[in-house]
């Protein structure tokens, strides 16, 4: 699951919970940050093979600091309660659900990655692993992460006041990922080392998160100076 995590984003953002979409975007690939950053370290352990499955390359075989069922409970507890304490000064802000919202949208992650992921998914530790393995079907799976950001925007644009440019923007935006999913899909390339692959993780989805706080602030402008 790639793109489709971003669905939850959308549709989570409202204006009644006053979250940005780019704190969202950071929530809904939060374990992965965490896997990321513990794959570098050497803590956890990924192999990068040609066909491990029709539509991923990954065979993250040893995760259960940041993808066991155990841990992503506890992480979604901690993302929620990180961001109640930098709110807390900001309360007129923020609504009072959306810590508990930000946890859900962390935990969001792991269950999107049940239907798609190989059994390598752990209860607890590095035992009981689960996964329902769309990922061994491309064809399905790419429809599968297409249709729940189709539907995440769709929800995003209908729950959220904006001029018409930003939801062009969200739209044009909306499209990227497509196309990125296309490309993440469907086009061959070599297999990276873990440690190169772990950090193109770390840009992209960096370089998303950027790109949700811009698309937040297109038309902010003109709104400002209408009298």
């Amino acid at each position: 699951m790639f793109v489709g995590h971003y669905s939850v984003a959308f549709a989570v953002r409202s204006e009644k919970n006053k979250i940005p979409l780019w704190v969202l975007f950071i929530a809904v690939q939060f374990l992965d940050y965490i896997w990321a950053t513990l794959v570098l370290l050497g803590i956890e352990k990924l192999r990068v093979i040609k066909g491990f499955t029709a539509g991923s390359m990954l065979d993250s075989y040893f995760h259960p600091y940041s993808h066991s069922l155990v841990t992503a409970v506890l992480w979604s507890i901690v993302a929620a309660l990180i961001y109640k304490a930098l709110c807390g000064p900001h309360s007129r802000l923020y609504s009072k659900p959306a810590p508990w919202m930000i946890g859900v949208a962390v935990f969001s992650h792991w269950i999107l990655d049940l239907i798609a992921h190989p059994r390598d998914l752990a209860i607890y530790d590095n035992t009981w692993k689960v996964g329902f393995g769309l990922s061994n079907y491309r064809d399905p799976e790419f429809a599968l992460e297409i249709v729940l950001l189709a539907c995440g925007i769709i929800l995003y644009l209908a729950r959220n006041t904006m001029p018409t440019v930003r939801k062009g923007a969200v739209i044009v935006f909306g499209i990227a990922l497509v196309i990125v999913q296309i490309g993440d899909t469907y086009v061959p390339r070599t297999p990276l080392t873990d440690k190169a692959t772990v950090t193109g993780v770390w840009i992209f989805y960096s370089l998303f998160v950027l790109i949700a706080f811009a698309v937040e602030k297109v038309g902010t402008r003109t709104n400002i100076n209408r009298p």
